[in-house]
């Protein structure tokens, strides 16, 4: 596998361990983006995942992330988002924060990959849902923590088969 990055933002903790169980997926360690350094974001693969706060907000460490990114030209790499939300009591802004960090990964030059089903939530708005698809992986700890091992496993398999 080629050089793969896992930087994340975590408030409560949910997405740092969602964070380390995708970097150990590819042998390698979760750096939290308030720790990150430019060079935390050169990789074959990048990996960034937020918690979503608010309305579709951030997590609050990731402002200062998403301004580190402005200066990183990552054309010609490949990026995938994950976020952590609240499909029942943010039903209409679940994970919209996952869409913020996906459009910078694009205005970077990075290319999206592990765009996800959204078949099966039950949100009824996020800007992260675009024809029924997530533009990365959805979590939702607070209803569904019995799913987010199995929705991981699979998106990192899904991730490697689009890497090849």
């Amino acid at each position: 596998m080629s050089d793969v990055k896992v930087i994340f933002g975590s408030t409560t903790g949910c997405t740092e361990a969602a964070a380390n169980i995708i970097a150990a997926n590819f042998g390698t360690a979760a750096v939290n983006v308030a720790n990150a350094a430019p060079a935390d974001f050169q990789a074959d693969l990048l990996i960034l995942g937020t918690s979503t706060w608010g309305v579709g907000d951030l997590q609050d460490d990731w402002f200062a992330g998403v301004q580190m990114l402005d200066g990183i030209d990552l054309k010609g790499k490949k990026a995938a988002v994950f976020a952590m939300g609240d499909q029942c009591g943010f039903a209409d802004s679940y994970v919209d924060s996952m869409r913020t960090l996906a459009d910078k990964l694009e205005e970077r030059g990075a290319t999206l990959i592990g765009k996800t089903s959204s078949a099966g939530y039950t949100h009824t708005a996020s800007t992260a849902d675009q024809d029924g698809f997530f533009c990365g992986l959805a979590l939702d700890d607070t209803n569904e923590p019995d799913k987010t091992a199995d929705r991981i496993a699979k998106w990192c398999d899904q991730l490697r088969a689009e890497m090849k």
